[in-house]
């Protein structure tokens, strides 16, 4: 069936024992390619070794690191994952009939986390909906060094299949990764004028607790599915903690 070609883009540091069945499932793609930061794992050897066209950039955060990564693409057509990250068999088919008669210039995706062992399928883990299959030509990654977003202007829609999310990682490590992006995320609403008061810092996490804990059925995933929501909620309070932090210092 004819397509539009595409290119998968993953950016990577140091990610060589989580990119091999990442670049397993998009095999189907027209082109890999693979900015890397760095790596000292094999990461990038092993990227060339199966196929991806590898591009070695200094680390400029998440947004400006991924947009270097579609303008480096040869096609219009780009799906952007991490290293992290799969294609299931479901979501290749309709990947593949979306780019033989796109409905729409961006599709979001529905990413399914696994988390303390256990794939989650409510709360915050599932459908957590991605845009990550778009065309260039109409949207682009905001320049955001963390919690970045694709902007478009144009028609997005959904498209079945899940994309797999299974970082494979400790909750230790899971946890110092949220306390750096809570830094990151601070610094950078500080840097964007805004400010935070107590209010906020207690009915943020309070209300992000209600909405996925009961409203999204967070409940329903047992234990793995309340840490998840509550490291979720955590993270909201010291976000706007390190911020009224930082703003104490001004």
């Amino acid at each position: 069936m004819s397509r539009r070609p595409f290119s998968v883009v993953i950016i990577t540091r140091n990610a060589a024992t989580q990119l091999a069945a990442c670049l397993e499932s998009v095999s189907f793609a027209d082109e890999i390619v693979l900015v890397d930061s760095g790596s000292v794992d094999g990461t990038a050897e092993l990227a060339a070794a199966r196929g991806a066209r590898v591009l070695q950039r200094e680390w400029q955060g998440f947004g400006a690191q991924k947009q270097f990564a579609v303008e480096a693409a040869r096609h219009d057509w780009v799906l952007c994952l991490d290293a992290d990250e799969r294609v299931s068999e479901p979501l290749q088919v309709s990947i593949l009939a979306a780019l033989a008669e796109p409905a729409a210039q961006a599709y979001t995706l529905a990413r399914r986390n696994r988390f303390m062992g256990r794939w989650l399928r409510h709360g915050e883990g599932y459908p957590d909906w991605s845009l990550r299959l778009f065309d260039r030509r109409n949207a682009r990654w905001s320049d955001d060094t963390v919690h970045e977003k694709v902007l478009t202007d144009s028609t997005v829609a959904r498209i079945a299949g899940d994309l797999l999310h299974d970082s494979a990682e400790t909750l230790a490590a899971y946890l110092d990764k949220q306390n750096r992006y809570t830094s990151m995320q601070a610094e950078a609403l500080f840097k964007a004028g805004k400010r935070a008061g107590v209010a906020q810092l207690l009915l943020s996490p309070a209300l992000r607790f209600a909405k996925f804990y009961f409203l999204r059925l967070g409940f329903l995933d047992g234990a793995a599915g309340l840490v998840h929501i509550v490291i979720g909620c955590c993270n909201s309070f010291i976000k706007y903690a390190k911020l009224m932090a930082l703003q104490r210092n001004d």
